[in-house]
């Protein structure tokens, strides 16, 4: 990483009315600047095809722009890996059958192709990374095992961590940038910075720009 700022969005969840009013309201450039988002981009809101139209808009225009795994994507990519039934019912919960209507796709049965997507968003799906880091920030979408070497953790420990995460105040080294666990106003210690705010729930979506530590809502 060379120069700019970077400014990181926390979890979307289909919120796409909140993401456009946020990208408009930073003063972010992409010649010059990163634009990270922290994963769960679908389930809950009903704009997650939009949203998802957007990423790869951004993405196709910079290679500034990074997007992170969530939980959310994760899971839905498991089942697509391996069509274990066992994670039906958490799929459900989370709700995936929202997005599957979204895109005309009548049941889990598209999951296990993903041939619903259009080519782009199955790309899209398949190159989300699990964390990215720069020589001060470590991004991911839930944290990490605090502990544990990065070369020995799980996908899933980017994706779902939180209680060990959260009360652990070691120093990283490096400052944590992280979603996955809403706060009502984003969450600020020495070592970490939380910074979703419930947009899923109707509450704000957050973007912290940094190094300057400043939060815009929308």
């Amino acid at each position: 990483m060379t120069g700019g700022r970077i400014f990181a969005i926390g979890d979307i969840h289909g919120c796409y009315d909140r993401m456009r009013n946020l990208l408009d309201r930073l003063p972010y450039d992409p010649a010059t600047d990163f634009l990270v988002f922290l994963g769960d981009y679908i389930d809950r809101g009903h704009q997650a095809r939009q949203v998802i139209d957007l990423l790869c808009r951004l993405m196709a225009e910079s290679d500034r722009v990074i997007a992170l795994l969530g939980n959310h994507e994760h899971l839905l990519l498991e089942y697509h890996r391996t069509a274990d039934q066992a994670l039906v019912p958490f799929l459900r919960q989370m709700g995936i059958e929202d997005f599957l209507e979204e895109y005309g796709s009548p049941n889990l049965n598209g999951l296990r192709d993903l041939s619903f997507l259009p080519p782009a968003h199955r790309q899209f799906f398949h190159a989300l990374r699990p964390y990215w880091e720069t020589d001060r920030y470590f991004f991911a979408h839930a944290g990490f095992v605090p502990g544990e070497p990065l070369a020995g953790q799980r996908t899933e420990d980017f994706c779902e961590t939180r209680d060990l995460f959260l009360a652990d105040s070691s120093d990283y080294g490096k400052r944590v940038i992280f979603g996955h666990t809403p706060f009502e106003l984003p969450f600020v210690t020495p070592n970490k910075i939380g910074i979703d705010t419930g947009a899923a729930y109707g509450n704000l979506l957050t973007a912290v720009e940094l190094p300057a530590l400043k939060f815009y809502h929308a």
